[in-house]
């Protein structure tokens, strides 16, 4: 895989995060309009499965192809590919941070 397409493989990586992060947020900043502000038993419960779907979520879009090459002998490849998306990821936080400092 040539360093194009890792750049390419690790920006869509880094969007899909960016992507899912940004729904999760905006659920639970409307969370109290979606769902109410009722205290209850369940709202600790969804909130810990939502953690849980998102770490493997997460980690699936960061690990995913990485693993795969991996272990398919591309060590060297899988290494590019992995510090690729977290390169992406690292702009896209800077970005983010920008534009809540603004």
């Amino acid at each position: 895989m040539d360093l194009q397409k890792n750049l390419f493989h690790g920006f869509l990586s880094a969007v899909g995060v960016f992507v899912y992060t940004s729904v999760v947020a905006w659920l639970l900043f409307n969370s109290g309009r979606l769902f109410g502000t009722e205290d209850t038993f369940w709202g600790p419960v969804g909130m810990l499965l939502l953690f849980v779907l998102s770490a493997t979520l997460v980690g699936l879009m960061v690990l995913g192809r990485p693993a795969y090459l991996f272990l398919n002998g591309r060590r060297f490849e899988a290494l590019k590919l992995l510090f690729m998306t977290i390169s992406w990821l690292a702009v896209i936080v800077i970005i983010v941070l920008a534009f809540q400092l603004s």
